[in-house]
């Protein structure tokens, strides 16, 4: 097995060389080395007094060499899902899973971590560490008796498969979607560079015409920009029911896979001991309570929804007609063009994107004093993929990521940050991190550039947000460096402080450029899109209120045996919605975030942290966007800590005081409403 690609001590991944048979014996073998480790250093401990370095760190790195070899896997799994790799990814996830429970259920190994935490000394990131293991021994159930403990095993490898089986049909039921248009009229409005590639699309099928697939950025420029309502209506409808009985073809439906993650995440939380999922999803967040959260997102809402109901009645009398769902986003960029004269294709041929990714390298440079080089020799798993290293002014290696920038086939859809290796210094030698910056942008075609919408701008910051987190962090043990061990609540913070840039004058002239002359986005166009931010941002905020109730709603259900999804939803779009959707939307099939991904009773989190971001980003305006002491200010208190803090406590250090919801109501146009 020398081999193989995946057990190598390369410093980065050889993702060209990873097929999918490496992958199940790369698994078992690191498994089976980490076991016989671990006995090893449970014996040895056992005629030892344990402490953090002979104790801890060898633990610190058993996670890291699984990492070393999981990681690039989950990955390819993301962004190159074969039927193959999905094969050997899926037949790995049982083995993976009980390896991990069977770790966080090991009482011998819990209780050298509580020797450990009796006598730690000041090293704030090794407490946080041993306190953190500690806390996940008790989620894990490692205080069950063994046939609870065994039900709580097989509860978790089953969840982690229905995750990826969601994740899957959901890829699935895209794959098998297409539209063929032959007539031009019908397709009225579309940006030229979408009718180019749906015109490609169309003759590599061998057919005459239009070829239209169920992608991110195809289906936002058909309800954005198609003119024939009834096409606008076909894509909303097969976006809005991917994955389930109402598709085309529901053969990839996910409506048992959600009951049945509901019913295992109850089990599994009760036999923790807590009244239902929430409750335990909670137990390792910043907010305390389902309560506080209820609370919270309660008070946005009421600050909120007048605000947007009367946007909605100004769209509609815009409109001269009551609208559906798939009439939305048309006739809000219709609103948006004629009320601020700027339009989302007015503003795409000024963000290539490779203008605005040197732009953002620029940003990172005023801000921080790092530079961004690109590494044409590193292997990848794309030819459209980059590699870029981090480095200080002095010339200091910091860590670099992969960009994986386009939209295709195979690839899951959405924008994300991911870890491909996380700083590690325990031994005197020093790993820095690397991570993985994913987007699903329209590619460029034979004769255009890839160009971005102000939208697809915001989201590439968002996700640089994420990258600064992992890669600037100064902690030296893996499970709490950059965002390893921050609460989920938090860990928003960074990103979306990081999109406050994409709006600023100086910033879009730095990484704008019209992709024929050069030429930066003139003034004008600047003080249009700047006035246009606050547009429906109350219909934006619902929305986001919304997906966050309803998440909380599910998961916070006590002792039932199955949960009327929609009815649920529907309960919470009583409360909060203001557009009305159809009977058919199925959303519920594709949130991959609370189904597929972390997110579970916390989707909360984005609101939870967009107060924090918006608060922080206050602190810039009101002393300099590039101010050095603030900049410097926020690296070391936020972005620098990984998850040794407390957040609140991080974010009083760099702020001077407690967060505000104000700063978040008035960056978003919205009256702040007194409220006894």
């Amino acid at each position: 097995m020398t081999n193989n690609p995946l057990l190598t001590d390369q410093p980065l991944p050889r993702f060209s060389q990873i097929q999918p048979e490496h992958v199940e014996p790369a698994l078992n073998q690191v498994l089976t080395d980490n076991r016989e480790s671990l006995e090893t250093l449970l014996s040895n401990m056992r005629n030892e007094s344990p402490n953090f370095e002979n104790a801890i760190l060898p633990l610190e790195e058993l996670g890291d060499r699984l990492g070393r070899v999981w990681g690039p896997v989950s990955h390819l799994h993301s962004v190159k899902n074969t039927p193959e790799l999905r094969d050997a990814y899926n037949q790995c996830l049982p083995a993976l899973s009980r390896y991990q429970t069977e770790m966080a259920q090991n009482t011998e190994l819990c209780a050298l971590y509580q020797q450990v935490a009796d006598h730690l000394g000041d090293d704030e990131a090794a407490r946080s560490l041993v306190q953190n293991t500690l806390r996940d021994f008790r989620l894990s159930g490692v205080d069950l008796p063994e046939d609870k403990k065994s039900r709580f095993k097989a509860l978790i490898e089953q969840l982690t498969q229905l995750g990826a089986k969601f994740e899957q049909n959901i890829l699935d039921s895209m794959s098998g979607w297409s539209l063929l248009e032959t007539d031009l009229d019908n397709l009225a409005g579309l940006p030229a560079t979408v009718l180019e590639q749906a015109s490609k699309n169309a003759s590599d099928a061998g057919e005459e015409g239009w070829r239209f697939e169920l992608d991110q950025p195809t289906y936002i420029s058909f309800i954005t920009h198609a003119e024939n309502r009834s096409l606008r209506q076909k894509f909303y409808r097969a976006w809005v029911t991917r994955a389930s009985d109402c598709a085309d073809d529901p053969q990839f439906d996910n409506t048992q896979v959600i009951n049945q993650i509901l019913k295992l995440r109850h089990e599994a939380a009760d036999l923790i001991g807590f009244h239902h999922y929430a409750e335990y999803s909670l137990a390792s967040k910043m907010a305390d309570s389902v309560e506080e959260v209820q609370e919270f997102l309660g008070q946005l809402g009421v600050q909120t929804k007048a605000h947007a109901e009367e946007e909605l009645a100004q769209l509609e009398a815009f409109a001269g007609n009551t609208l559906e769902a798939w009439d939305i986003a048309f006739w809000s960029e219709k609103l948006r063009e004629e009320r601020y004269s700027v339009s989302d294709e007015q503003l795409r041929p000024y963000f290539p994107a490779d203008r605005v990714f040197k732009g953002l390298c620029d940003v990172a440079h005023k801000l921080y004093g790092i530079n961004l080089n690109y590494r044409e020799e590193v292997d990848t798993w794309h030819p459209e993929v980059r590699f870029y290293e981090l480095s200080q002014d002095d010339g200091t290696i910091i860590g670099g990521f992969y960009t994986d920038l386009y939209a295709r086939q195979h690839k899951r859809s959405g924008a994300w940050m991911d870890e491909c290796v996380c700083r590690k210094n325990i031994d005197g030698t020093l790993v820095t991190p690397v991570a993985h910056l994913v987007c699903n942008f329209a590619a460029p075609t034979e004769n255009t550039p890839s160009l971005l919408t102000h939208s697809d701008v915001v989201t590439l910051f968002h996700e640089f947000g994420h990258t600064l987190h992992h890669l600037l962090t100064r902690i030296d043990y893996p499970s709490v460096a950059g965002i390893n061990g921050v609460p989920w609540d938090a860990v928003e913070l960074p990103s979306q402080f990081m999109e406050n840039f994409a709006w600023e004058p100086e910033v879009l002239r730095l990484l704008s450029g019209h992709y024929q002359t050069d030429e930066p986005l003139p003034d004008m166009l600047i003080d249009k899109l700047q006035s246009s931010r606050i547009f429906q941002a109350g219909l934006q905020m619902l929305r986001q209120l919304e997906f966050a109730l309803f998440d909380l709603a599910l998961h916070a259900k006590q002792g039932e045996e199955s949960t009327d999804v929609y009815a649920v939803l529907a309960e919470v779009r009583q409360r909060v919605a203001v557009i009305k959707q159809p009977e058919w939307n199925r959303f519920a099939h594709s949130f991959s975030h609370i189904f597929g991904g972390g997110y579970a009773a916390g989707y909360y989190s984005y609101k939870w942290a967009e107060v924090l971001a918006a608060d922080a980003w206050s602190a810039f305006a009101e002393s300099g966007i590039f101010d050095a002491e603030v900049a410097n200010r926020f690296r070391q208190e936020i972005l620098e800590i990984g998850g040794t803090r407390k957040i609140s406590a991080a974010f009083e250090a760099f702020r001077g005081r407690p967060p505000h919801v104000e700063p978040l109501l008035i960056q978003s146009g919205i009256a702040v409403q007194v409220t006894s």
